[in-house]
């Protein structure tokens, strides 16, 4: 019992110190420990973490881990569910049943579920999900509000594009080819088509 005392007595002394920047941090509902909102070095999130910054291993176990600023790897293994959430910057690798990045991002997402606004990379996953501009969706359903230069998978949409593949393909303006069963482009040489489509304006 006394050991358990001097456990417990421990980690309350570590989580009240202030440290410039932590090297780890367990994240739990309502508290982090330590409590610092800048980590570098490992975070440990169960149910739900959230702090500031970020730098280095992002561990997700049945946790929604939530940052504003992150580079490096977030990991949630797909047996043991969790997700990834981003507020304004990410610069890395995400892996998670679900990735939530609302913000400018750099590197590669894979997830059963990738929503991103404005993303610089691969997304890997069932749904990739884009508000603004993406560069390579590999996916079931592939759905970009804004621009992609490539989307592989079962149901492409985007705004504007360059490359779809896929049985079915839509765009409002392609910049490029499509090749599917069924191709839809407003811009293209024919609106619908089967096999392939291309600008029509080349």
């Amino acid at each position: 019992m006394k050991r358990v005392k001097i456990l417990l007595g421990m980690i309350c002394l570590i989580s009240t110190m202030t440290f410039a920047e932590a090297s780890f941090q367990l994240g739990l509902p309502g508290t982090n420990i330590p409590a610092d909102q800048s980590i570098k070095g490992v975070r440990l999130n169960l149910l739900y973490g959230k702090n500031t910054n970020m730098s280095g291993l992002d561990i997700n176990i049945l946790a929604l881990g939530e940052t504003n600023n992150f580079t490096g790897v977030q990991l949630n293994p797909f047996w043991i569910p969790g997700a990834n959430k981003v507020n304004n910057s990410f610069t890395g690798v995400g892996i998670g049943v679900a990735n939530i990045h609302l913000g400018q991002s750099t590197g590669v997402v894979l997830g059963f579920v990738n929503y991103t606004n404005n993303f610089n990379g691969l997304q890997w996953g069932l749904v990739n999900f884009n508000q603004r501009k993406s560069v390579i969706n590999l996916g079931g359903v592939n759905f970009n509000q804004g621009e992609s230069t490539v989307d592989i998978g079962f149901v492409n949409y985007a705004e504007k594009t360059t490359f779809q593949l896929g049985v079915v393909n839509f765009t409002n303006d392609l910049q490029g080819v499509q090749l599917g069963f069924i191709n839809f482009a407003k811009n293209g040489i024919f609106p619908v088509f089967p096999i392939f489509n291309i600008d029509g304006r080349l």
